[in-house]
């Protein structure tokens, strides 16, 4: 079930209209499955930082991100509809993707820490540029970026799925991928191969 409504006359016709959805009572509450989360922690991912930009610019790490479609090119995240970065994207109809390198683990503690500023201020202290088309916040020295202009928004229990179309990508020269597993950040090697 979307939370779309679809355009007006009055309105631009590639930009969607968002229904607010109700903020879960609790920010931090355990999930009823005791377990869910040590298991999903055996699920290796990797580490991102979403953005957007705008009148509510925010930064958030996150995992629960990725590619849905080639044609057209799309991603999700889910991000809960407690965290200040779900406004940002809802507000801002659009987010960026900075997939982090090995040696950035320590943006990726800074995103997760609420205690740090807020809006643009939470950004004066690294290094990063205004995405060409969204205007999102893109980090320094990453693997790779994504630009999304927002398609879709769909109801997710607590949180909320966001449906990106991407409008921009592009690639860094760092090579080493970082993880998170088992509750910690992890490296993985580029030049690795899979076996057959």
């Amino acid at each position: 079930m979307g939370t779309v409504e679809p355009a007006t006359d009055a309105q631009e016709p590639s930009r969607p209209v968002l229904k607010r959805l109700p903020t879960p009572a609790a920010r931090r509450r355990l999930s009823a499955q005791a377990g869910l989360r040590e298991v999903m922690g055996q699920f290796a991912t990797g580490v991102t930082v979403l953005t957007a930009g705008g009148e509510r610019a925010h930064g958030m790490t996150a995992n629960a991100v990725t590619s849905v479609s080639l044609e057209p090119p799309m991603v999700l995240c889910c991000v809960s509809r407690a965290a200040r970065m779900h406004d940002a994207i809802v507000t801002a109809g659009s987010y960026a993707v900075t997939v982090l390198a090995s040696d950035q683990k320590d943006l990726a503690k800074y995103f997760a820490d609420w205690r740090r500023p807020a809006g643009l201020a939470q950004f004066d202290s690294v290094d990063w540029t205004a995405g060409p088309q969204t205007g999102s916040p893109l980090l320094d020295g990453a693997l790779a970026w994504l630009e999304c202009e927002l398609a879709e928004v769909y109801e997710g229990g607590d949180h909320s799925i966001f449906l990106g179309r991407v409008v921009a990508s592009s690639r860094g020269t760092a090579q080493d991928s970082l993880v998170f597993y088992s509750g910690g950040y992890h490296q993985i090697d580029g030049r690795i191969r899979a076996s057959a």
